[in-house]
């Protein structure tokens, strides 16, 4: 934990860009809260969109080095709080956060499994959700209840992205979220049952079925 109050950012512009990430969030979950943490020059966001089963973290390097912070917040409350002419973030209070909150993927030993272009990911995470479009729009209007549609979501984001074995869940939060505009290629990484995808922009992480869903693995 640390006493300060405020975070300056590194970089000009960050603010702006994680306003727009945080905002991606709240359209899918108008509750939903952000796990920060601060090792030295990085806070790393950490947020589960509604419904994707797939953590996401959104780095941001700092101006100067920092205490040590963990920290469950509101995402709303963080948004207010982000400052974009001054590049920095006064720290809302501390929140009673969601169970995902309390537990996140392991830090280190991650194995790369495969690089691949950004265009070939993008066109992956495009076409499922023009899939998933598609087929809800194809349905007759009695035919569209909740559960026939979790039921096709499940069909559709539980395949794997080409040449890996990661979820398709996975790219679909990346997308949603933001972090495929960086055209820079993405490495898909691997620790024990964990699947984790990185982009330019940041990183998602998945548990696949059969090996124990979305459980987690102590910090």
């Amino acid at each position: 934990m640390t006493s300060q109050s405020e975070l300056a950012f590194a970089e000009s512009g960050e603010a702006a860009e994680l306003v727009a990430f945080l905002g991606r969030q709240l359209r899918w979950d108008r509750t939903a809260a952000a796990r920060l943490k601060v090792e030295g020059e990085v806070l790393a966001v950490f947020t589960r969109p509604a419904r994707f089963e797939a953590l996401v973290v959104r780095p941001v390097r700092l101006a100067a080095g920092a205490g040590p912070l963990d920290r469950t917040v509101s995402v709303g409350e963080l948004v207010e709080s982000l400052d974009e002419e001054r590049e920095a973030v006064r720290l809302p209070a501390a929140v009673t956060g969601p169970a995902w909150a309390g537990l996140l993927p392991p830090r280190g030993g991650w194995r790369p499994v495969a690089e691949l272009p950004h265009r070939a990911v993008w066109e992956a995470a495009t076409a499922v959700v023009a899939e998933f479009r598609e087929r809800t729009e194809g349905l007759a209007p009695a035919e569209r209840t909740r559960a026939t549609l979790d039921a096709l979501a499940e069909e559709i984001w539980s395949r794997s992205l080409p040449e890996t074995k990661l979820p398709l869940r996975a790219v679909h939060a990346a997308h949603a979220l933001g972090l495929l505009r960086a055209h820079a290629p993405v490495r898909v990484l691997e620790r024990g049952g964990w699947l984790r995808m990185r982009t330019a922009l940041g990183s998602t992480a998945v548990r696949p079925r059969g090996t124990g869903g979305l459980g987690v693995t102590p910090l």
